[in-house]
């Protein structure tokens, strides 16, 4: 949209990283799965351990879901910046590449709630 201002306008974004005290912003989704509109928010820290987000604020999100007991995390297939990625669940957040604001998207071969068989 258009802005018409009498003198030079500047936006200041308010959600960079140096807003968020040593905390970062992580965006979560998982693929064929609609009963979850949209990605979901993590606020994490940098040198969090990768499978503790998973396992500590992912998981209990994705319980609504009917499929969320049968995943397998062993078998799950994820996208960081929507390329093939394998993320390393011993590292931490900032070691595996993830900074403020980035997305990652995981799907589930075989569990398509919601979605016709892909």
């Amino acid at each position: 949209m258009a802005v018409t201002s009498i003198k030079e306008y500047v936006g200041v974004p308010r959600d960079t990283v140096a807003n968020f005290k040593g905390k970062q912003l992580l965006y979560a989704s998982w693929d064929r799965h609609s009963l979850f509109a949209s990605p979901f928010l993590l606020c994490v820290t940098p040198d969090m351990n990768l499978g503790d987000v998973r396992d500590t604020m992912l998981v209990p999100l994705l319980q609504a879901d009917p499929d969320a007991a049968a995943i397998d995390w062993n078998k799950v297939e994820w996208l960081k910046s929507n390329q093939p990625w394998t993320p390393d669940f011993s590292a931490t957040v900032a070691a595996n590449g993830i900074g403020h604001k980035d997305q990652i998207r995981f799907n589930t071969p075989g569990l398509n709630t919601l979605c016709a068989a892909a």
